[in-house]
């Protein structure tokens, strides 16, 4: 017997969603927990960030897959339930959103360079390399991590419930809301970083994936924090190898929240918001749009009975005899010249004597 299965009502996605949230915040306390106890034993503060990042990222694709078990008794894997689908245009994707978001800062910070509001200090010791590695790394874990939890498992279920516009609208709010409890922030910075999560929450959309919307993210904050020396929403933790101080207005600057503070940065994530569009055509074509399945109703008609019946008598009636006639013509020729000469015998006829002199 084949059973079908119905979607979800809409307060069971939205019930959904708040459980997600809330193994968000459970997931963010164990996994901060688990890595001061592996740094206390073993001695390694400057893992201490890294090990914090990997492990909430573990944790919140395993408990999304579960939670997501438990609702549906679905078997389905865990990258496809957090978005994180295998395809052969992954690097690709990647690689697009990551030049994205290098252009973004650079952007940002172009102002700031131009009018020399920025005075970065350098520290090339090798110690500081290995901790420029280490926040790359721990940026990469923690972007990747921020784009499961906010346009993942909880993204789809919303879009679910409500539709694409309103879930975008809600959790890139409820994201700039929760930027706003961080220190130095301003209302300038929670709209900046209301349309920031705009613009990862519209990469989704076109991909159906976190592929792009993840190297936009790490490239963002990987160039403000180890490249630039910035903070990261206050965040200067990553700016062991390049410390860069800033002068001027905050407006221009965005203060020690960083550029995402700046009033010029809302304007590059609005155009930003348009190069996305441009970059992603192929793969909103290749991936958001339901395969066309040929449909519409049988053309094969059945004949007339009659139609039936006479074939069928044709095919019982035994094969006529076939007369073969002889190739050589009987009739006569229409032509004197020809029948003069087929009347001819060519044994006793004699040949005309040579009139020569």
């Amino acid at each position: 017997m084949i059973t079908t299965r119905r979607a979800l009502p809409r307060t069971f996605n939205l019930a959904l969603v708040l459980a997600g949230s809330l193994w968000i915040v459970a997931s963010g306390n164990i996994a901060a927990r688990a890595a001061q106890g592996i740094i206390n034993r073993f001695d390694l503060p400057a893992f201490d960030g890294l090990l914090q990042q990997a492990f909430f990222l573990f944790l919140l694709l395993w408990g999304f897959t579960t939670i997501r078990w438990i609702a549906t008794r679905s078997t389905s894997d865990m990258r496809s339930t957090n978005a994180l689908p295998s395809r052969p245009t992954i690097r690709e994707e990647w690689q697009r959103g990551a030049a994205l978001g290098w252009g973004m800062l650079l952007l940002a910070v172009l102002p700031m360079m131009l009018t020399g509001t920025l005075h970065p200090e350098f520290s090339p010791e090798l110690r500081n390399w290995g901790l420029a590695l280490i926040a790359l790394a721990t940026i990469a874990f923690s972007t990747l991590a921020l784009e499961v939890a906010f346009r993942g498992f909880i993204f789809s279920r919303l879009i679910t419930a409500t539709s694409p516009v309103a879930a975008t609208i809600l959790i890139s709010l409820f994201y700039a809301i929760l930027s706003g409890y961080g220190s130095n922030a301003t209302p300038r910075s929670v709209v900046v970083t209301f349309f920031l999560a705009v613009l990862f929450c519209i990469a989704y959309l076109r991909t159906h994936a976190l592929w792009l919307g993840w190297g936009i993210h790490f490239a963002w904050n990987a160039a403000m924090a180890v490249l630039f020396g910035l903070p990261i929403a206050s965040n200067s933790v990553y700016n062991d190898l390049v410390f860069t101080s800033v002068t001027g207005p905050d407006w221009l600057t965005g203060g020690p929240y960083g550029p995402q503070g700046a009033i010029l940065t809302l304007f590059v994530l609005l155009a930003a918001i348009v190069v996305l569009y441009r970059i992603s055509r192929t793969y909103e074509w290749n991936y958001t749009h339901a395969p066309i399945i040929s449909a519409g109703y049988p053309m094969d008609i059945a004949p007339p009975p009659a139609h039936t019946a006479m074939e069928a008598s044709a095919a019982a009636a035994p094969a006529p005899l076939v007369q073969i006639l002889t190739a050589t013509p009987t009739a006569a020729s229409t032509l004197p010249i020809i029948d003069d000469h087929l009347r001819r015998d060519p044994i006793t006829e004699t040949l005309p004597t040579d009139p020569t002199p």
